[in-house]
Formats: C-alpha cells, sequence, structure tokens
C-alpha cells in the first residue's frame, strides 16, 4: 500500500497527526507534571519552615539533644499525629523515626540530599521510601542543629501523573486511527481523477478511443482533466486519419494487384509461347526475349505476394489446423524448392497440429531467400525441439547481413543490402513472418560465426 501515492499520502497525513499529537500530548503531560511537583514541593518546603521554626533550641530541645530528648519532647508524637513520617538525624547520638517501617530508610536517602542538609540548606529530593513514591525535605533547626527529614507520600500524585499518561496515549492512538481512517478518505478524493485517467489510458490502450476523464473541478484537477480529454482527442483523431489513410493504402494494393491479374496473365501466357521459340529468335533478340521472359515471371511473383498481403491486410487469412508429419513435410519442400541443401532431421516422427500449407509457404521463402542471397554457398536445413518449441531453421554460408539491420528484415519492402536483393521485391521474409504468426510462432535472424544467415521458425507445441 505505501508503494502507491495514496499509501504515501495517508502515510504522510497519519504521521503529521501523530507527530503533532505526541508532541502536544508530551507538552502537556510535562507541564501538569512539572506544575503539578513544583505546587507539591513549595506546598511541602513551607510547612518544612513552619515545622522547623516551631522548635526553639533551649526550650524545645537541648543544644546537643539525645533520643531520650526527642521522645520526651513530644515532637515525634507531634509530627505523627499531623501524619507526617519524620526521621530525626542526631548524628552520633542516633536517629529517630516517627514509624517503624523508617528503620534504615536514612542510608538510601540520596547522598545529595544529606550533603545539602549537612550544610544547612532546606532541600528536597524524590526518592522511594519503604516501597513507595515519596517527597523528603529536610532541614535543620535554626540551620546548626539535628537533621529533620519530613517524608511526605507522594503515591496519589504518581497514580495521577499515570492516569493522565495513560489517557494521552489513549488520546493520541485515537487521534490516530481516527487520522488514518481520514486520510484515506481525503487521498482517495484526491486521487479520484488520477484513479480515472488510469482507467481512462487502460481503455485506450485496448483501443477505446472514445475513453474520457471526467472533469468534477475548476481546480488542478480539473485542468489536468481537460487537456487530458483534448489529447485523447487529439490522438483518437491523429489514429482516425492513420487508419483512413492505411485502409486506403491496402486498398489501392488489393485494387492494383486485382487490375494487373488480368493482364498478368496475358502477358505470362505470351511470355510462355516466347520461351518455347527463343531458339528461334535471331541472336541479337534472343537476350531480350529471355529478360523480357524473366521479368514477366518476376512480376507475376510481385502480383500474387501483393494480393497475398492484401488478404493478410484484410484478415481474411484463416487456419486450417490438421496432424502433420513435420520431417516428411520439410523434406519434401526442400527437395523440391532447393534439392542441393542438406537436412538434419531428428529420427523420431515430429507430428504436430498446424497448418501445412501455411508451414509450406514459410519453409518455401525462405529457401527461397537462401538460394537468391546466397547463390551456390552451402545450405542446411534443420528440425529440432528446443524445450516446447518446434524449431525449423534455415542457414546459409552467403555474406550475412549487417548486424544493425538483421531486425527489420522481416519488413515489407525492406532490402537489407543491394548485394543481397537480387531481383526480390522484399516481400518474401515478410510473407513468411505474417504466416508464422497466424501459426502461433515467429521467425528470427542471426548472423553464423565465420560468415552466413540463419533464419529460425519457431512455433509452440502444447
Amino acid at each position: 500500500m505505501i508503494r502507491g501515492i495514496r499509501g504515501r499520502l495517508t502515510v504522510t497525513l497519519v504521521a503529521l497527526v501523530a507527530l503533532t499529537a505526541i508532541l502536544l500530548g508530551a507538552g502537556a503531560y510535562l507541564f501538569v507534571e512539572n506544575s503539578l511537583r513544583a505546587q507539591v514541593v513549595n506546598d511541602a518546603a513551607a510547612q518544612a519552615r513552619f515545622d522547623l521554626s516551631v522548635i526553639v533550641p533551649g526550650r524545645d530541645l537541648p543544644a546537643e539533644p539525645t533520643v531520650e530528648d526527642i521522645v520526651d519532647s513530644g515532637l515525634r508524637e507531634t509530627f505523627r499525629q499531623r501524619g507526617v513520617e519524620t526521621i530525626v538525624d542526631l548524628g552520633q547520638a542516633g536517629i529517630v523515626v516517627s514509624n517503624s517501617d523508617l528503620d534504615g530508610v536514612l542510608a538510601d536517602l540520596p547522598a545529595d540530599l544529606s550533603e545539602r542538609v549537612a550544610a544547612g540548606e532546606l532541600a528536597y529530593a524524590w526518592t522511594s521510601v519503604a516501597g513507595r513514591p515519596s517527597l523528603v525535605v529536610g532541614g535543620k533547626v535554626g540551620g546548626t542543629g539535628p537533621a529533620f527529614y519530613f517524608i511526605h507520600d507522594v503515591a496519589e500524585i504518581e497514580q495521577a501523573l499515570a492516569q493522565l499518561r495513560f489517557a494521552l496515549a489513549v488520546g493520541a492512538l485515537s487521534l490516530i486511527v481516527l487520522a488514518l481512517l481520514v486520510a484515506r478518505v481525503i487521498a482517495r478524493g484526491v486521487l479520484a481523477p488520477v484513479e480515472a485517467a488510469s482507467r481512462a489510458a487502460e481503455r485506450i490502450e485496448r483501443g477505446d478511443l472514445t475513453a474520457r476523464v471526467p472533469v468534477t473541478s475548476d481546480d488542478e484537477f480539473g485542468t489536468w482533466a481537460d487537456r487530458f480529454n483534448r489529447m485523447a482527442e487529439a490522438l483518437a483523431d491523429t489514429i482516425g486519419r492513420l487508419e483512413a489513410a492505411e485502409a486506403q493504402n491496402r486498398r489501392f494494393v488489393a485494387d492494383v494487384a486485382h487490375e494487373l491479374r488480368t493482364p498478368l496473365a496475358a502477358l505470362v501466357a505470351e511470355a510462355s509461347i516466347l520461351r518455347e521459340h527463343l531458339h528461334d529468335l535471331p541472336v541479337e533478340s534472343r537476350r531480350a526475349g529471355e529478360l523480357l521472359v524473366a521479368d514477366v515471371g518476376r512480376l507475376r511473383t510481385l502480383v500474387d505476394d501483393l494480393m497475398e498481403v492484401s488478404r493478410f491486410d484484410a484478415g481474411a487469412e484463416q487456419v486450417a489446423v490438421e496432424p502433420v508429419d513435420l520431417g516428411r513435410l520439410v523434406r519434401a519442400v526442400t527437395t523440391t524448392r532447393l534439392p542441393e541443401a542438406s537436412l538434419a532431421l531428428p529420427d523420431e516422427a515430429l507430428i504436430v497440429e498446424t497448418d501445412p500449407r501455411r508451414l509450406e509457404r514459410i519453409l518455401g521463402n525462405l529457401l527461397d531467400n537462401a538460394r537468391e542471397h546466397a547463390p551456390g554457398a552451402p545450405v542446411e536445413v534443420s528440425l529440432g525441439v528446443d524445450a516446447d518449441e518446434i524449431v525449423l531453421a534455415v542457414a546459409d554460408r552467403g555474406p550475412g547481413v549487417p548486424p544493425d539491420r538483421l531486425e527489420r528484415i522481416f519488413e515489407r519492402f525492406y532490402k537489407a543490402d543491394p548485394s543481397r536483393s537480387g531481383g526480390s521485391s522484399g516481400l518474401g521474409l515478410a510473407i513468411a513472418a505474417e504466416h508464422a504468426a497466424l501459426l502461433g510462432g515467429y521467425l528470427t535472424a542471426a548472423n553464423l560465426v565465420g560468415g552466413g544467415l540463419r533464419i529460425e521458425l519457431r512455433i509452440p507445441v502444447t
């Protein structure tokens, strides 16, 4: 979810709310804690000053009192009745506690507190006494007498602070959850135009050029949606013009090829008659006759190829599938079209469901290409299986094709090199590629080490 813009926007909004809630909660807690503790310290310090001020040296206590003096003076009982736990440090004379639970507590008090009290200051410390959170305030009578430590139980204060921390944590968590829900709604609303554009682009990709993005606002998204729609309209108009021009070109090619068939048939018949009587012509006219017969043959091949291309463009070609013994078919076609080619066929029969007529057309065109562009060079036809594909290859030892032009040799009317063009029109490999696509396969071409070209037909076999 975080990978998408909606997820990142949601996380950003939630993070801002969470950071704000944490900072505000922490600030509020610190303010309340400091204020409450300061109030408690002030009250405890004022109480301690009062308690120490009412003790008059010489009247209530001797200069160097003992434990018995503290007990007999009634100070311990007075502090106990007032609810203030007290520890009196008499130095070498001993320690007096108002409660037996305070035995040994003096040694556990912070050293800093004892040092400051010994120096005559009124000091305090937050610590734990007998397992309970406490505020200890210490001071001396007149700054020189015995040290009194007044212990105030602050468990209620700590409990109140703990409840405040819990309430702030719950509040912050609630805000984060609420922010998550609100942020998702906001992100969904903000990115709704983007999602609509994505759906429209997907429909355009599938060929629906009428897809548009609804313009629902006058802000930047509305402007963007309007421009997207104008771009889609311009694209649809351009594609429409291109399709119309392409359809017109296809009709033109088909019409030209169709119109040429009748006069071409007459030319072929006349060329046949002429070929039979070439030996009767004068020597100076015989060469012209031979060229005329050859050119009529190439013209007939070109027209037939154009007719076939027009059928591809019109989508009129249909595949007729039947069981085919590939080895037998390859041997028969090769023997007929290029008998001098060598064969490398598998020992076992390869029988697949395919269209034999199209396979013959593909292999015939590949053999014609090898014969025409690599005259006199060895040609090898091989058949095999690679994973789940049938591989039919024709390799020649001719001049090959420049590497930067290999990918274009299956284009219509493309001639990789004038030295390999001969009298071809450049449609043979293009037609073979069209037939391969109808069979669910494809053609590939690669130059051989040492010179030559290898063209492979790959057909998937399920």
